[in-house]
């Protein structure tokens, strides 16, 4: 984003703005307990050809500390908003590419794609239902991005167990500090090079619902004191993938 087009309360604002915010991020992760939930055979590290990886809006703060210094490219829109988003996950040690299905959605799918390849990046990741939704439905980038790379799409959902909603397009999420956290994973979505993109779409749509249902069910049998019966290893406690 060119800075001349900035007013100076934007440009200030990116100034400070992601410096204070990347720390309190980093301080409330800190505090919150992290749990993993799967389908069978849909970990990270089950799937080692997955590159492509995908989740909701609303778990972005949450996403932005489980998976921060992993070398991970995430597509983020042309607008102010995504410039202070950029900035402040930048400082996270992801690589934004800025870009998105309104604004520069090619040449920030060609950017993605350059970065996996070179190896600058291990993953790509979006925020399916984003920039501006609507809600819980995926769009068409990560498909393009499999049909280019070859990758498949791995499915993933964050749902803190008390939280702040805002009243936004998205219901982002604010996680409070020592909540539980759940993170849950779907079967990853193989795009065939026969395949017309409606078909692998109505597929990632698919897997990030069972992904978000697995979450939800997850925090609710925990509140109901019932044992989940799918485990994932807990982040510290993997070598490799995501």
């Amino acid at each position: 984003m060119s800075q001349k087009r900035l007013s100076l309360l934007q440009r200030c604002t990116l100034a400070i703005v992601p410096r204070l915010v990347a720390p309190l991020i980093a301080l409330l992760g800190r505090t919150l307990r992290w749990e993993e939930v799967s389908e069978p055979n849909a970990l990270p590290d089950e799937n080692p050809d997955v590159a492509i990886y995908c989740f909701w809006h609303r778990s972005l703060l949450l996403a932005a500390w489980f998976f921060h210094k992993r070398n991970i490219a995430i597509l983020i829109s042309q607008s102010f908003d995504g410039e202070l988003i950029a900035r402040t996950v930048e400082r996270l040690h992801f690589l934004p590419i800025r870009g998105s299905s309104s604004r520069g959605g090619a040449a920030g799918l060609r950017a993605m794609q350059s970065a996996l390849t070179s190896g600058v990046a291990k993953y790509a990741a979006f925020t399916s239902d984003g920039p501006r939704g609507p809600v819980y439905v995926a769009k068409p980038g990560p498909v393009k991005m499999a049909q280019l790379t070859g990758a498949r799409i791995g499915t993933f959902y964050l749902l803190a167990e008390k939280a702040w909603t805002l009243r936004s397009w998205d219901r982002f999420m604010i996680p409070k500090p020592f909540s539980r956290v759940v993170v849950s994973w779907a079967l990853p979505v193989t795009v065939e090079p026969s395949e017309t993109p409606e078909v692998p779409l109505a597929k990632l749509q698919d897997a990030m619902d069972r992904a978000r249902a697995l979450a939800e069910r997850s925090i609710s049998h925990r509140i109901r004191g019932t044992r989940r019966e799918i485990y994932g290893p807990k982040p510290e406690a993997r070598d490799a993938g995501l």
